[in-house]
C-alpha cells in the first residue's frame, strides 16, 4: 500500500511533435555574404492526457534575418509525455514547467541545429536555456502560478 503513495516520475516518450522550415529567399539568400540576425523565441505547453501522464512541450523558434529579409525559419516542437503521480498539485507546477522542459530542451536544441544545417546554413548553437530562473521570474511577474494545464 505504501509504494503507491510514493511519488513517480518517469519519462514515457521523447518526440518531435512538429517541424518546420522556411527559406523564403533560397536560391540568391544563400548568395548573401552578409551575417543574419539571429532571433530565438521559446514556448511552453502541458496538457494532462489521463490521470498521472501529462504531454509537455517545448517549442523554439529560430529566425534568420538581414535587415528586413527572412533568411529562414525553423520551429520545432518537442514533447514529451511524462508519468508523474503521487505528488501535490503546488509541486505539480514547478514539475512540468521546470523539470520537463529541461529534460526536453536539449533535443529541441538538436533539432533546431540539424534542421538549419540540412537547409544549408551554418547550425545554429541554442544557449543553454534556465527554465527554472524562467519560472521564478513568471512567479514574481504574476504573484502566482500561471502554467496552465490543459486537460
Amino acid at each position: 500500500m505504501s509504494e503507491q503513495q510514493q511519488p513517480v516520475f518517469s519519462i514515457e516518450k521523447i518526440y518531435v511533435k512538429d517541424l518546420s522550415l522556411e527559406v523564403p529567399g533560397a536560391p540568391q539568400v544563400f548568395l548573401q555574404a552578409e551575417t543574419p540576425q539571429i532571433e530565438v523565441q521559446l514556448g511552453q505547453g502541458v496538457i494532462q492526457i489521463e490521470e498521472g501522464l501529462f504531454e509537455v512541450t517545448v517549442t523554439v523558434t529560430v529566425t534568420a534575418k538581414v535587415g528586413e529579409r527572412t533568411m529562414f525559419l525553423a520551429e520545432a516542437a518537442q514533447a514529451g509525455i511524462f508519468q508523474i503521480r503521487n505528488i501535490s498539485q503546488a509541486d505539480l507546477e514547478p514539475i512540468v514547467a521546470t523539470v520537463c522542459p529541461n529534460v526536453l530542451f536539449p533535443y529541441a536544441r538538436e533539432t533546431i541545429s540539424d534542421v538549419i544545417n540540412r537547409a544549408g546554413f551554418p547550425p545554429v548553437l541554442l544557449a543553454p536555456v534556465n527554465f527554472d530562473a524562467i519560472y521564478q521570474q513568471r512567479l514574481a511577474e504574476q504573484q502566482g502560478p500561471k502554467i496552465e494545464i490543459a486537460h
